[in-house]
């Protein structure tokens, strides 16, 4: 497996969630960022493969914006156009990012199962400026922000339909742990820096892909292994039965049991660790201020770090459809 040069940008700054006043501003590891520099490894010119698929791809075709990666055909129905492979100059091919079939990864959402209002309205918020990121510097969102002021309601109703019929699966393997390897970005996430080092994980998520080739090929098969505090699973669970400060407005009152979604309301279950702490974050910034967010400003007002860790572990360690949850 190709392995990236080590970048020299560790977590180890971020052990406590970041340096002193950490609570005052977006926790690094949640937002990676990528490094002044920092450049993917050269092409070799040899074919990509992935497991369990008989396609074979380029790595100029992994790295084309206008182009998703279709290992796996037969999990799922034909892609529309403009998830395929978009329309130049403009709007990116929506499943090069957000994969084939929906399933995203830490760097962006997963889509696969979302109600087709709730996407269209998604990106109608990030058109309109109404959503953010409170992190400026980061790479995905400044592209969702562009492609949703070039895409025509069209092709967001095209993609957004195409979405919300898939269903979404478990990829997250969630990992309560003290100590956790030394990590790297690699391109807007996380990876494993191979240095065989490791570190304590103080109150952090550290989520990074199995098989770092795999994911960096953009199969949408490819899972993650979510590295969360000890107890802080036991302490999300608490979270979403009482509310924070134990009086607060549940989560399943809104989310549904299970926290697998009601109706335009999205399910949280299943979901990237890394991606819910965001948008926990960007809501209690206002830098997500558009639908929904009056009803979560007053829940994510009250939560600490501490708390969005604790709730992010509990829900990423749920079945993505709230199924099987207690």
């Amino acid at each position: 497996m190709r392995r990236l040069p080590l970048l020299g940008f560790s977590c180890a700054l971020l052990l406590a969630g970041g340096h002193a006043g950490a609570e005052d501003r977006p926790p690094e590891w949640a937002y990676p960022v990528n490094p002044p520099g920092f450049k993917l490894a050269p092409d070799d010119g040899k074919p990509r493969q992935v497991p369990d698929s008989a396609v074979t791809y380029s790595v100029a075709q992994t790295r084309d914006r206008f182009f998703t990666p279709d290992w796996h055909p037969s999990d799922h129905r034909p892609m529309p156009s403009i998830v395929a492979k978009g329309r130049k100059p403009d709007v990116f091919a929506c499943g090069f990012c957000h994969r084939a079939d929906g399933p995203g990864g830490p760097e962006n959402a997963g889509l696969a199962g979302l109600s087709a209002a709730y996407i269209t309205q998604q990106m109608a918020d990030f058109k309109s400026g109404l959503r953010t990121t409170s992190v400026p510097e980061r790479g995905p969102p400044q592209l969702m922000i562009a492609l949703a002021k070039a895409a025509s309601d069209d092709e967001v109703r095209a993609a957004a339909e195409y979405f919300a019929a898939l269903k979404p699966r478990t990829a997250i393997k969630v990992v309560e742990t003290d100590m956790v390897p030394k990590t790297q970005v690699a391109g807007w996430f996380l990876a494993d820096a191979n240095s065989g080092e490791n570190e304590p994980i103080g109150s952090r998520i550290i989520e990074i892909p199995e098989d770092l080739a795999q994911f960096e090929n953009r199969d949408a098969r490819s899972r993650f292994i979510a590295y969360v505090p000890v107890g802080s699973i036991e302490k999300g669970k608490e979270l979403v039965a009482k509310g924070v400060g134990g009086g607060g407005t549940q989560c399943a009152g809104c989310h549904g049991p299970g926290l697998g979604g009601v109706g335009d309301i999205p399910a949280i279950a299943g979901r990237s660790p890394s991606y819910t702490v965001r948008q926990l974050t960007d809501l209690k910034s206002g830098a997500r201020a558009g639908g929904g967010s009056e009803l979560m400003k007053p829940v994510v007002e009250k939560m600490t770090l501490e708390d969005m860790v604790a709730l992010a572990a509990y829900a990423a360690s749920l079945p993505p459809d709230g199924v099987a949850a207690k």
